[in-house]
């Protein structure tokens, strides 16, 4: 159940971060936000695992670093097909 939790909790932080990050407005909802930031963490761990980074000692920068930009390329290439379907 906590599994489930921190990915919610995680992919909101992540999506969050990467909107604000991303220039001019993302008109897609707060859901979806949330599930494609859960999307680029997965991602993003993917990543960090084939650079070897994946599980350090301490805190894991690199794979939290792999993790927004993957969620900043996932909600910049959402968004405007999201927004281009609501406008049908």
């Amino acid at each position: 159940m906590w599994a489930i939790i921190s990915a919610l909790i995680e992919g909101l932080v992540l999506g969050g971060l990467a909107r604000l990050l991303i220039p001019g407005n993302q008109h897609i909802p707060l859901w979806v936000t949330m599930i494609l930031g859960m999307i680029g963490a997965m991602i993003g761990n993917g990543v960090a695992y084939l650079f070897g980074v994946a599980d350090t000692g301490g805190i894991d920068w690199w794979r939290h670093l792999f993790q927004l930009g993957a969620a900043i390329v996932v909600i910049a290439t959402v968004a405007p097909l999201w927004a281009g379907a609501r406008k049908r």
